[in-house]
């Protein structure tokens, strides 16, 4: 056994979810890595066929199984596609924890992974530390050496890091951690905010403006100290026993603090998190307390499109914007219409849809980095619809979609809206990004802009 000695046989594929596949195919078009590919082992369909046969005894994990399993973004677009209502993402996260539990992985990937997934993730010490060093390496010049050095092409995955790492920002939001800000003129709701892990190092100022924005419309907001990561990367990674021991962290951190509303604003995390009663389901202490917790979970876009907003504090914004969907806020949580609804309430901004806008950016967790290749050729197509559009501004709601779509281009100085009909968009410094956000009194939409090709 591997890295999971206590999986249970329920943690695996189950056969009634696999059998809800007929086989239909509808969900091919939808799936980025077949529309990259065209090999049917890399489609949904085919994937759900080979577990099939691993869970029946008729096949091996073996490496062929796992390449296939593991080349999946999980962006769970296959789900709203289905007409049978196969629950995919389910599924290749059961596969890839029995993988995870039969599969002895090198020595030197076992404490790379033990690393990030044990040590630092769900350590706030250790993100502190790691957040310090990195501002420290960012703003000494020293990045800017070691970029421009060429050494970082050497270093294959790990330069990939290097080159996708966001902007460290300082101070950091655990600064936040276990305070609790009343609302901005009367009350009317009382809601805990979920700061994450790395965004509390890498997004402190999203943070901090998506709790300004809350208070702004009316919320006494809590940061409870207790809280930690949310256990979302670690179960796309099949790590199912740490992910759980994360989220009961969590729901005991917050489930009992009369809390009208539970709030995150990273897509990726907000799937996960709204799945805690699954992850928890055969646990007989807290499976009831899992499904308490999942009915008060809300995105932070689906929590103020459902409450009267303050209209008095929005400023007219003169952009173009388009809207990408995080995989996992469209497809995860069925989140669509409330972050559009959000952004046309600002005066003066035009929203711009773009073609196929739920279709995968390629970011997907680390995928765009254990995956580079094949990451950078789904997100290349994307940037086909998005320049279609010629936006100044793309609004997406995760971080992991913002980093890949900065990634895109290398950023630019000039200003967003200036001559936005010359190119398919502008581009906005890290810097600038945050500052767009914060100028913002209402909408924390995670923003960036990026220059058509």
């Amino acid at each position: 056994m591997a890295a999971s000695e206590q999986l249970t046989a329920a943690d695996k594929p189950q056969p009634i979810d696999l059998d809800r596949c007929v086989h239909c195919g509808l969900c091919l078009n939808a799936c980025p890595t077949y529309r990259e590919l065209g090999v049917e082992m890399d489609s949904p369909r085919g994937r759900i066929y080979q577990m099939v046969q691993v869970s029946e005894g008729k096949a091996e994990i073996n490496p062929g199984y796992i390449e296939h399993i593991d080349l999946c973004l999980a962006c769970r677009a296959c789900e709203t596609a289905c007409p049978s209502g196969v629950q995919y993402g389910r599924l290749v996260e059961a596969a890839r924890a029995d993988i995870e539990a039969h599969v002895e992985r090198p020595w030197h990937v076992r404490m790379l992974r033990n690393l990030v997934f044990e040590q630092i993730l769900p350590s706030r010490p250790a993100l502190k530390i790691a957040g310090t060093a990195m501002y420290a390496y960012q703003v000494t010049g020293l990045q800017t050496l070691v970029r421009s050095s060429g050494l970082l092409k050497l270093m294959g995955k790990m330069g990939r890091i290097e080159e996708l790492a966001p902007i460290a920002e300082m101070p950091q939001f655990y600064r936040m951690y276990g305070q609790t800000l009343p609302a901005m003129g009367q009350q009317r709701y009382r809601v805990a905010f979920l700061g994450g892990c790395m965004a509390n190092v890498f997004f402190a100022r999203l943070n901090e403006a998506t709790v300004r924005v809350l208070r702004r419309n009316g919320c006494e907001v809590t940061i409870p100290e207790a809280q930690n990561c949310c256990g979302a990367l670690h179960v796309h990674a099949g790590l199912r026993e740490p992910a759980r021991a994360l989220a009961k962290q969590n729901i005991d951190a917050i489930l009992d603090g009369g809390y009208d509303a539970f709030i995150t604003n990273a897509a990726g995390c907000g799937s996960t998190l709204k799945e805690y009663d699954e992850l928890l389901e055969h646990d007989p202490v807290y499976a009831e307390r899992g499904r308490q917790f999942v009915a008060k979970m809300k995105d932070v876009t689906e929590f103020l499109a459902s409450i009267d907003l303050n209209q008095t504090d929005l400023k007219p914004l003169d952009y173009r914007v388009t809207y990408q969907d995080s995989c996992h806020l469209a497809h995860g949580q069925k989140v669509k219409v409330q972050p559009r609804k959000l952004l046309r309430a600002i005066p003066g901004l035009t929203l711009a849809e773009m073609p196929m806008s739920d279709l995968c950016c390629g970011s997907a967790g680390i995928y765009n980095i254990v995956n580079h290749e094949l990451a950078a050729s789904v997100l290349e197509k994307k940037m086909v619809y998005v320049n279609s559009v010629s936006p100044d501004v793309i609004a997406t709601a995760n971080p992991g979609c913002m980093l890949q779509l900065q990634a895109c281009t290398p950023a630019r100085e000039e200003p967003a809206r200036s001559s936005r009909r010359g190119t398919a968009g502008r581009v906005l410094r890290k810097r600038q990004l945050s500052a767009f956000v914060l100028k913002q009194p209402l909408l924390p939409v995670q923003t960036t802009a990026i220059a058509g090709k």
